[in-house]
C-alpha cells in the first residue's frame, strides 16, 4: 500500500506493485527486526520507539504500529501535535511528547492521555489543562544533566520536584517518569556520559526523597542502549536504531545487527552521450574528461537530497556512479563514463540513491559523507513530495499473533 509521507492513509489498491517516478520504500520487517534487536540489548528495560519527525521520514503511523508489534512498549515524539496524530490513527500505547512552546495544546494532550515532558516552565500550563479537562495529567520531569538543551537546570530541580509533588497531592497530575538525554553516547570513549549518569543518579535520589515513585526512569538513547547497559534504568528511548542506522562512526549497521529500513529510488529520466569537455549543471563546475554518458536523475533538494552532496552515489543497472555538478531543486546528473550505454538504453531504469547496502549498493551513510552530515539527516529530510511505499505491512497482524501465542 502507498501512503502520503505524513498521514498513513492509503492511496493505492492493495496488491499492486509500485512503479513510481520516485519513492522511499520502507521495509516494515526491517523495523520489526531492529526493534527486537534493540529490545534484546535493553532487556530487562522496556523500549520506547521514537517516531518523531514522521518516524525520521519513514512514516509515523505504520512504523509505530510495526514497532509496537515487535515489542516496543512506549512511543516517543517531540511535539504534542505528533502525538495527537498517532492517537487519531487509533494508537493507544503509552506515548510521551517532550518539546513544547507556549502555544502547545496541553489540554488536547491531557484529554488524549498523552504523557507530557516537563522541564519547569510548562508545569503551570499543564496543571491548568488538567483542571480544564477534569483529568489528571501524566508528566515526566526532565532534568538537564549536561546536554544544555531543555530540561530543568540542576539548581532548579528541587523546586520543580516539590511543586510537582504538591500538584500530585492535589490530584492534578501524576509524575510518571523522570528523564534526561545524553550528549556524547555515540562517542563511547568520552567521559561526559559517566558524568551525566552520575548526575542523573543524584537527581533521582533527590526526587525519591521527595516522594516521587515514577513508573519509568529513562536516560539511554540508541548508542547508549547498545553500548552502556548501566544507563538503561527502566526504559530506553531508541530512535535511529529502529530505522536500522548506526549511531557510531566506526561501526556499520550490519556490524550492530541492524537493517536499514528505507530505500530511496527513482527512474532515469534521460540518458545521453556527450563529448569531451561537456559542462554539467549550474555553474558548470564539472566538465567531462572525455566522451561520456550522462544520466539524468529526477530528484533534487526539493525532494530532500542535500544540495551540497555532489559525489553522492547512485546505482543504475548494477553499477554505482557519482553525482557530478551541482544538485538542483528537482534533478541531478551522474557520469557513467565512456563505457556506459548511450542514447536511451537506460531510459526508465531504476536509480537507487540508497538502501540497505546488503548487495554493496549505496547507503544513507554514503550520502551523509558526501554531504558532510549524519545519516539521521539524510533519511529525515526526504520530503513529502516523495511517496512512501510500505513493504511487508500485510503480515504485521499475523506476526503479532504468532509472537503472542509463542
Amino acid at each position: 500500500m502507498t501512503y502520503p509521507a505524513t498521514t498513513g492513509e492509503s492511496s493505492a489498491a492493495p496488491g499492486h506493485g509500485p512503479r513510481y517516478e520516485r519513492s522511499a520504500v520502507i521495509d516494515l520487517d526491517a523495523i520489526r527486526h531492529n526493534v527486537r534487536r534493540l529490545a534484546a540489548a535493553a532487556s530487562p528495560a522496556k523500549v520506547m520507539a521514537v517516531v518523531k519527525a514522521d518516524a525520521y521520514g519513514h512514516g509515523a503511523v505504520p512504523v509505530a504500529r510495526a514497532a509496537l508489534e515487535a515489542g516496543a512498549s512506549w512511543l516517543g515524539v517531540a511535539h504534542i501535535s505528533e502525538a495527537l496524530a498517532l492517537r487519531a490513527a487509533g494508537i493507544e500505547a503509552p506515548l510521551l511528547a517532550w518539546l513544547h512552546t507556549t502555544e502547545s495544546n496541553f489540554g488536547a494532550a491531557v484529554a488524549a492521555g498523552v504523557d507530557i515532558g516537563c522541564s519547569g516552565w510548562e508545569l503551570e500550563s499543564v496543571v491548568a489543562a488538567a483542571r480544564e479537562q477534569e483529568r489528571p495529567a501524566r508528566i515526566h520531569l526532565k532534568v538537564d544533566t549536561g546536554l544544555g538543551r531543555n530540561g530543568a537546570a540542576l539548581d532548579t530541580w528541587d523546586q520543580l520536584v516539590g511543586e510537582a509533588m504538591e500538584y500530585q497531592d492535589q490530584g492534578l497530575l501524576r509524575v510518571v517518569g523522570i528523564f534526561s538525554h545524553l550528549a556524547v553516547a555515540d562517542e563511547p570513549e568520552r567521559p561526559e556520559t559517566d558524568q551525566q549518569l552520575a548526575t542523573f543518579r543524584e537527581v533521582l535520589a533527590v526526587a525519591e526523597d521527595a516522594g516521587v515513585d515514577p513508573e519509568v526512569r529513562h536516560l539511554a538513547n540508541t548508542p547508549a542502549t547498545l553500548s552502556r547497559p548501566d544507563t538503561h534504568f527502566d526504559l530506553v528511548r531508541v530512535g535511529l536504531g529502529i530505522y536500522g542506522l548506526s549511531p557510531f562512526s566506526g561501526q556499520s549497521s550490519a556490524e550492530l545487527g541492524l537493517r536499514p529500513a528505507m530505500t530511496l529510488r527513482t527512474l532515469v529520466s534521460q540518458c545521453k552521450g556527450v563529448p569531451d569537455g561537456q559542462g554539467v549543471s549550474y555553474g558548470l563546475r564539472y566538465h567531462t574528461s572525455g566522451p561520456s554518458t550522462l544520466g539524468l536523475i529526477p530528484m533534487g533538494y526539493a525532494d530532500g537530497v542535500p544540495r551540497v552532496a555532489t559525489g553522492g552515489p547512485v546505482r543504475v543497472a548494477g553499477r554505482t556512479y557519482p553525482v557530478v555538478g551541482r544538485i538542483a531543486m528537482d534533478q541531478m546528473v551522474i557520469d557513467m563514463g565512456d563505457d556506459g550505454p548511450g542514447g536511451a538504453d537506460l531510459l526508465g531504469a531504476e536509480a537507487e540513491l540508497f538502501g540497505d547496502g546488503a548487495d554493496g549498493g549505496p547507503t544513507a551513510d554514503d550520502w551523509a559523507r558526501a554531504a558532510g552530515t549524519i545519516n539521521y539527516e539524510i533519511v529525515t529530510r526526504i520530503s513529502p513530495r516523495v511517496p512512501r511505499y510500505f513493504v511487508n505491512e500485510e503480515d504485521q497482524r499475523s506476526a503479532s499473533s504468532q509472537e503472542t501465542s509463542s
